[in-house]
């Protein structure tokens, strides 16, 4: 069975992978590979944001952060680390679906929310380097016998494949006339400064976030819906600055050593489905918004077994 996986982000190399090691002749076809992939300048902190439904992505997100922890481990990729993160709110809420789904979850004492919040919780969660997580992907996936080519469409029909698996990101806008796909621009700033543990607001009108790799701490952030502008913005770089350093007075600003901008494709739904056209077999998965790494591998799995229980292996 030859399966086409159409883009190289971190889905669809993901997906790969486990079509791969699960028997299947894979061969990705995508207009860009990394590290011109959106994936690529992800920030990358495991946490399920702007994706809907929550009762899938609670699963996909779960799923893929012991995978994450697995490959740490035992396959030992270092550009994986764990690290503690607190994230503030304005007000108390219930605690997210997937709170009790792993290991490290508290409620933050009143002494330790910062002022202006009211309430929060604290995790400890996989911080994913993509700049070496990505070519470590496409290295497993070269490693496991998959195929990969630059080749653009302009519809599905073309995509050569007997099943086609679409990781086209915000190519779905055109490639499958899904306007409810739309990007939402981030802005993030590099510093050369460890905060010592993440620092979160993750309300789309405020977010901020402090995430610490070993190389840099990523500052953020910009959840603009519907902003195609790839290039960096100061006013939007002061901003970030200003917000972060309410969560972290002790940031530095002469530790800034780059900034990024990527467009996340979002939807008001994960599209993860089957579809026919022309008699050919599409499954979709795109429109992750800001979690296509913290959902990658659940989705992954969850579109093995679709296939296999049609062929009914």
């Amino acid at each position: 069975m030859d399966i086409t996986v159409l883009g190289a982000g971190v889905s669809g190399i993901t997906t790969a992978i486990r079509l791969l090691e699960s028997g299947f002749k894979v061969t990705i076809l995508s207009r860009d590979m990394s590290p011109n992939t959106v994936s690529d300048v992800a920030a990358a902190w495991w946490y399920p944001f702007l994706a809907e439904p929550v009762e899938k992505t609670n699963k996909w997100s779960s799923e893929t952060f012991y995978e994450l922890i697995r490959l740490k481990n035992e396959e030992n990729v270092d550009c994986i680390t764990l690290r503690l993160g607190r994230e503030y709110l304005k007000e108390k809420c219930e605690l997210p679906g997937w709170s009790s789904e792993i290991p490290h979850f508290r409620i933050l004492e009143d002494s330790e929310i910062i002022n202006g919040y009211n309430f929060g919780w604290e995790i400890e969660a996989p911080v994913i380097e993509m700049n070496h997580y990505m070519p470590w992907l496409l290295a497993k996936f070269e490693k496991l016998g998959g195929f990969y080519e630059l080749r653009e469409f302009s519809s599905l029909q073309e995509v050569p494949g007997e099943i086609i698996v679409n990781c086209c990101g915000l190519g779905g806008r055109d490639l499958c006339n899904d306007r409810e796909l739309r990007p939402v621009r981030g802005q993030v700033v590099y510093i050369k400064q460890d905060p010592g543990f993440g620092r979160f607001d993750q309300k789309p009108e405020t977010l901020t976030y402090t995430i610490p790799r070993r190389d840099v701490t990523v500052l953020g952030g910009t959840a603009q819906k519907d902003d195609w502008e790839e290039n960096i913005r100061p006013e939007d770089t002061e901003t970030i600055l200003s917000k972060c350093e309410e969560l972290w007075p002790e940031l530095n600003r002469d530790n800034i050593v780059g900034i990024a901008v990527g467009l996340r494709p979002s939807r008001y739904e994960v599209r993860l489905e089957e579809e026919m056209i022309n008699g050919k077999r599409i499954i979709h998965n795109y429109g992750h918004g800001g979690a296509g790494v913290t959902l990658s591998w659940g989705c992954a799995d969850e579109i093995v077994e679709m296939i296999k229980i049609s062929m009914q292996i």
